[in-house]
């Protein structure tokens, strides 16, 4: 682990960094369908059936894609990733961040927690900028058919993945190590380095987390919508609102550096703080 003091940035991902849902971008077309009648088809499903949301439109791209014989495999999936669009800037943030903290004398790590599919996400020209994604992901068959949700991803059980951050306990299948009680100062990334970034009220759960503990909480929204997300600040579910603008120059840009300088800061601090506690008890 690096002596630095490491920062967690957490990203939801539709609507955060892309510009719409991922599916809407390249897997519904695929099935000769409109975006909006998969959805409708999807929640209608769920309802029926008392489902979750998350799981109802899992189930719902594997029986469309059989409907329409196209196979549901992670090889298209990836291939769908190219066509995701981002908000402006967010290609060349990551790089811009992480360097930023260097001069801080801090390490960022990135993660993504979504509700999307991770696999689409994969394919995406920014999926190598991640620690690690979580998101909604399949259990592909012998002939590489998705058959059965490995991981799904809902509103509520996001909060998980921050824990699993804030733990360092990765593996989605190691829940051992995730609720095993462990002191606060051995927790790898300790909540006041953790920031989350959404854009609406499936995110709260995790905003609501990080306002609870010391981190940072910001929501996006496209320029033009900021009443979308004012509800959040006003109700003190997030810290600050931004324009979905990752560009050097904006106004979230601007933003996170100053936190990042305020984490950096504040673990000197506390590393002379116990620095001088030491010297005095020996």
């Amino acid at each position: 682990m690096s002596d630095k003091p490491i920062i967690a940035i957490m990203y939801d991902f539709d609507k955060t960094l892309s510009t719409r849902d991922m599916q809407d971008f390249a897997l519904i077309p695929s099935l000769g369908m409109e975006s909006s009648d998969f959805w409708q088809a999807a929640n209608d499903f769920g309802r029926e059936q008392k489902m979750d949301g998350i799981l109802a439109y899992m189930y719902t791209a594997i029986r469309e894609s059989r409907r329409h014989n196209k196979p549901l495999r992670r090889e298209n999936l990836l291939a769908h990733g190219k066509y995701v669009e981002f908000f402006p800037g967010v290609e060349t943030w990551f790089n811009r961040i992480n360097e930023y903290a260097k001069t801080q004398g801090a390490e960022v790590e990135h993660y993504i927690i979504s509700s999307g599919m991770k696999e689409i996400i994969e394919g995406t020209p920014i999926a190598n900028e991640f620690k690690e994604i979580f998101a909604c992901e399949y259990y592909f068959d012998e002939n590489g058919d998705a058959v059965w949700p490995k991981t799904a991803v809902n509103y509520t059980n996001k909060t998980q993945f921050v824990y699993r951050i804030n733990k360092g306990v990765l593996d989605v299948s190691n829940d051992t190590d995730l609720n095993r009680s462990m002191p606060d100062d051995s927790k790898r990334v300790p909540f006041t380095n953790m920031i989350y970034l959404g854009d609406g009220l499936s995110d709260v759960p995790c905003m609501k987390m990080m306002q609870a503990y010391g981190g940072t909480s910001i929501a996006v929204y496209p320029e033009g919508q900021r009443n979308k997300v004012e509800e959040l600040l006003l109700k003190d579910r997030v810290n600050f609102i931004f324009p979905a603008d990752y560009r050097q120059e904006s106004e979230l840009s601007k933003a996170m550096e100053s936190i990042i300088r305020k984490i950096a800061i504040c673990d000197t601090l506390t590393e002379i703080s116990e620095a001088q506690l030491k010297s005095i008890n020996s």
